[in-house]
């Protein structure tokens, strides 16, 4: 258990920190977040652990970039989960966890030990950054884009027309007039929006696996049908071919099932560490 732990908090860390850091604050931060994680393993009494969660985390980085098409698509997701579920399963919590032995936290699920603690920790960093990656490679590796006869305006105007200007024939051009020909001040660029699908997804994730963890059964069945209720109509808008339905449905469909997997796996570990 407390490989999987480890092994899913430092892919946590890795991942949000070259989300939000670049270049040299990327090194320093990726290098202090691995020393933070060898030092808390240490302390557990999970050195060897810790090193092998690290070694994993940089295969991780190599697999997905953020830039550029994921090397293997999506399998490298799939082998992690599988490898997560047999450590949980195969390696339950140890008896015996350094400093921390005979500690408990209490929560409100009851007292949790340090091996079951640090895989809930792993299970939160993934829910952050590393889901939007997953998320990613799962559309890339399915081609789930949006079409061009989706995102095209259809009823935009030529590329050579002025805003506000209608070209007319020049046998009735009148010299008082304005035409498209002659200078003008350019039109403002369209607002492209509030762009929050990388501020929504973590929060969305984190709502399921709370939700799951208090069996707020309705309360979840009630937040996923409104999501679908406003996308609707966007969705509606879709075009013949179906792109823009069959990306929301496949970003949606795995962002919840990395949020409803990460809840089974945290109830599983409790389970059995009990």
């Amino acid at each position: 258990m407390i490989l999987a732990g480890l092994t899913l908090l430092a892919i946590g860390l890795a991942d949000v920190l070259r989300r939000f850091l670049h270049r040299r604050a990327l090194w320093i931060g990726i290098a202090v977040a691995g020393v933070l994680v060898l030092v808390l393993a240490t302390l557990g009494g999970a050195y060897l652990h810790a090193v092998v969660g690290l070694a994993l985390a940089v295969l991780w980085v190599w697999l997905l970039p953020l830039d550029g098409r994921p090397r293997f698509s999506f399998w490298p997701a799939v082998l992690l989960a599988v490898l997560v579920v047999a450590l949980v399963a195969f390696m339950p919590a140890r008896a015996v966890t350094g400093l921390f032995a005979g500690r408990w936290l209490a929560t409100p699920f009851g007292p949790i030990g340090f091996d079951l603690l640090v895989l809930a920790l792993g299970v939160f960093a993934v829910l952050l950054e590393t889901g939007n990656v997953i998320v990613r490679a799962a559309l890339l590796g399915e081609q789930a884009e949006i079409p061009a006869d989706v995102s095209a305006d259809r009823d935009a105007p030529p590329a050579g027309a002025v805003a506000g200007l209608v070209p007319v024939a020049p046998s009735v051009l009148d010299p008082g007039t304005p035409t498209a020909s002659e200078p003008t001040p350019p039109a403002p660029s369209a607002d492209p929006g509030f762009r929050g699908g990388r501020l929504i997804g973590p929060l969305e994730r984190a709502i399921v696996l709370l939700l799951t963890l208090f069996a707020a059964y309705p309360l979840l069945a009630a937040m996923l049908a409104a999501k679908g209720i406003v996308r609707f109509p966007e969705i509606s808008r879709d075009g013949v071919n179906g792109g823009r339905a069959e990306y929301f449905l496949v970003g949606s469909l795995v962002s919840w099932v990395v949020a409803l997997g990460g809840a089974l796996l945290l109830w599983w570990a409790a389970r059995a560490g009990s």
